[in-house]
């Protein structure tokens, strides 16, 4: 059923924090249009169901993001709110990307109650995090850690940690800082060193293409910096035919109107770690995207890739 011209439905996980970046939207847009109502709908996705088995096994791309389009589709939604690592490269016919919210701290953040840094933890620590990306770059550092699947909400992997089931555990900067769960960070990990997921810490906003009452809403939100920066990372994400089950990285930069890009590919146990780093203008950020993903693959990435999706199929 069509909304009314002063209500706007919003689509969105009940986790604690993507209800934060729901009712973060909200704010701006009723801070835009004060006579404007906004409505929260919530939607359990098949990446919310799914708790005990790891990512990577559950398979397919839009874990966290397919049953938020199709409300959209069939309209009982207008716009979907999501945390940009989580989308795929990809959108549905008739959906696409209308705003990208300006970006949260986009590092890792490595969490402990008895260590001061990953450095510091012990030889065979055991280390919890879902995330192949993050697999790949910790063992290349730290080759004698375990890498322990740890699924759930922000507020549930802290718990774990605090249970005494992991030495550490690896979160998304952003998460914690907007949750206000930073007692147990113990070290916020270098992007050179650690990249991030593409997207990483940044909102976007997913409404019909079509829907120009949604844009005209929406279009005041946008944050042209991260908007660039994102779409280079990506471009590259969709060069290189990947999601968030697979262990790829990338990290933009803006420095004036120069725009760098740094992509890297790990096997997952860490000991072929590809990388790449090239700029370019503003105006050039899917093309740089491309360019990163492209001079990847040339060093091998579609090997490890191949690899890594035998090993985790």
């Amino acid at each position: 059923m069509p909304a009314s011209t002063n209500t706007i439905r919003i689509g969105t996980r009940g986790s604690l924090l993507a209800l934060w970046q729901a009712k973060w939207v909200r704010g701006q847009l009723i801070a835009n249009n004060p006579d404007l109502s906004v409505e929260l709908v919530i939607i359990k996705t098949k990446g919310d169901k799914i708790l005990d088995v790891p990512l990577a096994k559950v398979g397919g791309k839009g874990l966290f993001v397919k049953e938020l389009e199709e409300a959209m589709l069939d309209g009982r939604t207008d716009i979907a709110v999501h945390s940009m690592k989580d989308v795929p490269s990809e959108f549905p016919e008739g959906l696409g990307l209308a705003t990208v919210l300006e970006r949260e701290d986009p590092r890792d953040a490595l969490l402990s109650v008895n260590f001061n840094g990953l450095d510091d933890l012990p030889k065979n620590a055991k280390v919890g995090s879902s995330s192949l990306r993050r697999q790949a770059q910790i063992l290349n550092i730290r080759p004698d850690l375990e890498i322990i699947p740890l699924r759930g909400n922000v507020n549930t992997r802290i718990d774990k940690l605090k249970s005494g089931a992991f030495d550490a555990i690896i979160l998304a900067a952003a998460g914690v800082k907007r949750l206000e769960m930073t007692d147990h960070v113990v070290e916020w990990l270098d992007p050179n060193r650690m990249i991030p997921a593409a997207g990483q810490g940044a909102v976007g906003v997913e409404t019909r293409i079509n829907d120009t009452r949604i844009l005209s809403l929406l279009a005041p939100l946008d944050h042209h910096e991260t908007h660039v920066r994102v779409l280079a990372e990506r471009s590259f994400l969709h060069k290189l035919e990947g999601g968030c089950q697979v262990p790829i990285a990338a990290h933009a930069r803006l420095d004036g109107d120069t725009l760098s890009l740094r992509g890297r590919v790990g096997s997952l146990d860490g000991a072929t770690l590809v990388t790449m780093e090239k700029s370019a203008p503003i105006s050039d950020a899917v093309q740089l995207g491309i360019d990163v993903g492209e001079a990847l693959l040339e060093q091998g990435a579609g090997e490890i890739l191949n690899a890594v999706i035998t090993e985790t199929s």
